[in-house]
């Protein structure tokens, strides 16, 4: 077979900006803005709070996403750049406070089987709260295929959380969802929204905005998909910090919701310049591992069950949910494996139960030398790594109308470090997690976080 390869960065107004004016002039989440001192920032702090937030990037360096029929890069903020998914090309910058009150936005939608998306934002001091707002964006029906109008046009507000402090909503990177849920974790790593809206007049950046309360409980939110309602039972955890789901899926009156927890947030210290520039083979003594955790939420009503029962019945998992008083459940995970990150599975699985996992492994450090395949049954896992090689994280393409859930094959762009030898694009077969095939690429690879297999046909 024919394999091509085509790279570009996409051109932002950030990057135009500060490419103009030659210095930083708009913030990113490890990036201070040094703004204009012309300008009235103090009259931008405030406003910030009354839902316009004061030029945030437009910097979609996050993950490349599905709107309709229309491919867009994206990062948490307000501002997506459209893109052209063959040239690549640069195309409208699209901004969601037009259609929809939020100011961030996860970069990791989910999408049912319908062509329906889901997602989540923050609306921060909207008429005085702060909340979170779940979305539809509907599918493209055949009339409307052949219409340049964004699909964002047609948003639909499934629910409203609010937040449980007005200037400190929770981070978050991603959501869960099965058939009939959504599933939000609000945990207390925390936006300090003043802090935020006067980092510009204090010069620094907006990742020392954000802070973690270890001595807070998680909540973990269930949603209604059709009815946006919230189940009546509160879940509650320890204290941990979150940015991928695995995956989420209902089985016998429980939810079951897989993630990469960490106990802390020495992940974001580790991607500091200063951190990665020393030797990054060994294990940094500020760097705590992510397990696979596997939570299961009891859907049905605790009324005859007694306090201090555990109302997990699933036979397959160790994870409890204990019964508190006033229709609360404390929940503990089932940890799965230890070191492993940027989950993939096969997307036809999304909202079923699923077996196996593709990611990265970061037991020594969060930038990776290995993939691997993870067997969610029998706990086993299988690697690929190579000399001087960086792979980025694994995404599963099913092959059509395959046999198993593992019948496909696995893409991982690889940046190799040794001088006068080419990049490449890795495919493993999903099944054995050998080899299939590599395309070398005349080009440089820029470590990616995220990746999005676009069918040719679409």
């Amino acid at each position: 077979g024919k394999v091509t390869h085509r790279s570009r960065f996409l051109r932002s107004d950030t990057y135009n900006s500060n490419m103009a004016a030659n210095r930083i002039v708009v913030s990113e989440m490890g990036t201070m803005a040094y703004p204009d001192p012309s300008k009235n920032f103090i009259f931008k702090a405030i406003t910030f709070l009354n839902h316009t937030v004061p030029d945030f990037t437009d910097n979609a360096a996050s993950n490349i996403i599905k709107y309709g029929n229309d491919y867009y890069a994206t990062s948490e903020t307000n501002y997506i750049r459209k893109i052209d998914p063959f040239t690549l090309e640069t195309q409208d910058k699209v901004d969601y406070m037009k259609f929809l009150p939020v100011n961030l936005v996860s970069s990791h939608p989910h999408y049912d089987r319908e062509g329906n998306v889901y997602n989540v934002g923050t609306s921060i001091a909207e008429k005085g709260k702060t909340k979170y707002i779940f979305f539809q964006i509907p599918a493209v029906t055949e009339k409307e295929k052949d219409k340049n109008t964004p699909a964002l046009k047609k948003v639909k507000v499934i629910c409203t959380v609010p937040c449980h402090s007005l200037l400190s909503p929770s981070y978050y990177h991603s959501f869960g969802m099965t058939e009939n849920y959504i599933i939000f974790i609000e945990q207390p790593f925390k936006l300090d929204i003043l802090k935020m809206a006067t980092a510009y007049m204090r010069g620094v950046n907006w990742a020392s905005c954000m802070k973690f309360f270890p001595e807070e409980n998680t909540l973990i939110h269930l949603i209604e998909k059709k009815t946006g309602k919230k189940v009546e039972m509160k879940y509650h955890t320890g204290s941990l910090v979150v940015y991928h789901h695995v995956n989420a899926f209902e089985d016998d009156g429980h939810v079951v919701l897989d993630v990469i927890a960490y106990n802390d947030t020495s992940l974001y210290e580790m991607f500091y310049m200063s951190r990665l520039k020393k030797d990054i083979s060994f294990q940094s003594n500020g760097y705590t591992k992510p397990n696979y955790r596997r939570f299961v939420l009891p859907i049905r009503s605790d009324k005859g069950i007694a306090v201090g029962e555990n109302m997990v019945k699933l036979r397959y998992t160790t994870a409890t949910a204990v019964k508190q008083k006033e229709g609360k459940l404390t929940c503990q995970a089932e940890v799965l494996c230890e070191g492993f990150e940027l989950p993939r599975i096969n997307y036809d699985f999304n909202g079923k139960k699923h077996q196996f996992v593709y990611g990265n492994i970061v037991e020594e450090s969060v930038l990776s030398t290995q993939v691997a395949k993870f067997d969610t049954e029998t706990k086993k896992m299988v690697h690929w790594s190579e000399e001087n090689c960086w792979p980025s994280e694994p995404v599963f393409v099913p092959r059509p109308n395959g046999e198993s859930e593992d019948d496909g094959v696995v893409l991982v762009s690889v940046i190799n470090c040794i001088p006068g030898q080419s990049s490449f694009i890795l495919i493993l077969d999903g099944r054995n997690f050998k080899e299939v095939a590599r395309a070398n690429v005349n080009t440089e690879l820029h470590r990616d976080m995220h990746g999005f297999f676009i069918p040719h046909t679409n």
